[in-house]
């Protein structure tokens, strides 16, 4: 436990003054009684004393004091609390092959669109990512629940050459083992949504993520973007860009994952439908200050309610 504002923990010396100022002001009255009666007169003329009960009161208002300056203290605990571990990671394509007019206005913006509005539709307790790939690929934001985080990263996306399509699918399962301490020997229930319009350009095949995400039971569904007739123009000269569907639809056969048109992807939400739900739990830091300034109020409320029944007064 760490305190916020220690430098109220000073106080705990006023409860420490009382404390001793009690148990002086207690001896002192036994002093005087032996002082002013001998023993056997005093056993017959005074009542038999509440023994425990007389100081429980007090120092039950004592505890109060000492626990409500604790909270004054602003204490932070690690508390161990659920987390919600289903993931959900969408892989972007941003090869400049994605800048092709043949799908209204481009197939960059046409798949930021969609990737945003998924996103934007997915239960809010699932945790998402964002891995974008050209020549390499790269998490531009871990699984969080966090969504909007995401979708801000969706659109500052840009764009640069080639196409590494299972360095995508690779990246994506290493950040799903990333989740928590326990994704590696616990795998989250977890899927990949790819946004692309194919042609595998850089780094490892697609058969070989394939096999990988296959073996790791991560369905990789694909939305593929263009058309056969797509061109491009790159420093000047028009250069062709046929969408390799195949490839895409290939990829979601081989892990069981589902493939989509960009005509279709209305269609996305299904991906998750049957993501089923994984309570993990996590440690946070979190401030106390309401619990302990409860328990506080209870000693103090406990303090007055045994005064009144066994003295009919306040302590």
């Amino acid at each position: 436990m760490r305190f916020e504002q220690p430098a109220w923990l000073w106080l705990l010396l006023v409860a420490v003054a009382l404390v001793i100022a009690y148990v002086i002001a207690q001896k002192r009255r036994s002093q005087y009684a032996v002082r002013f009666a001998t023993l056997p007169m005093l056993a017959k003329v005074t009542p038999k004393r509440p023994g425990w009960r007389r100081h429980a009161p007090a120092f039950a208002f004592l505890a109060a004091i000492i626990v409500l300056t604790i909270a004054i203290a602003r204490p932070v605990a690690d508390v161990r609390v659920p987390r919600e571990r289903a993931t959900v990671i969408v892989a972007l394509d941003v090869s400049n092959s994605m800048a092709a007019t043949d799908v209204e206005p481009n197939r960059f913006e046409v798949a930021k669109q969609a990737a945003t509005e998924f996103v934007e539709n997915l239960p809010e307790q699932f945790n998402v990512g964002l891995v974008s790939f050209a020549r390499t690929a790269t998490v531009v934001t871990p699984p969080t629940t966090n969504h909007q985080a995401t979708t801000d990263a969706i659109g500052n996306l840009t764009m640069t050459d080639s196409t590494a399509i299972g360095e995508a699918v690779l990246t994506a399962l290493q950040s799903i083992q990333s989740l928590d301490a326990e994704a590696e020997s616990d795998p989250p229930p977890a899927r990949i949504v790819l946004l692309s319009d194919g042609g595998n350009t850089a780094g490892r095949p697609i058969d070989e993520a394939a096999q990988a995400a296959t073996q790791a039971g991560v369905p990789v569904s694909t939305i593929a973007y263009g058309t056969a007739e797509g061109t491009v123009d790159i420093d000047g000269r028009n250069i062709p860009v046929p969408a390799d569907t195949t490839s895409l639809e290939g990829l979601a056969d081989a892990t069981s994952g589902s493939f989509y048109s960009a005509e279709s992807d209305t269609e996305l939400r299904s991906v998750y439908s049957d993501l089923e739900s994984s309570i993990g739990w996590t440690t946070e830091e979190r401030e106390i200050t309401n619990l302990v300034a409860g328990i506080a109020l209870a000693a103090a409320l406990l303090a007055g309610l045994a005064s009144l029944l066994w003295f009919s007064r306040l302590p």
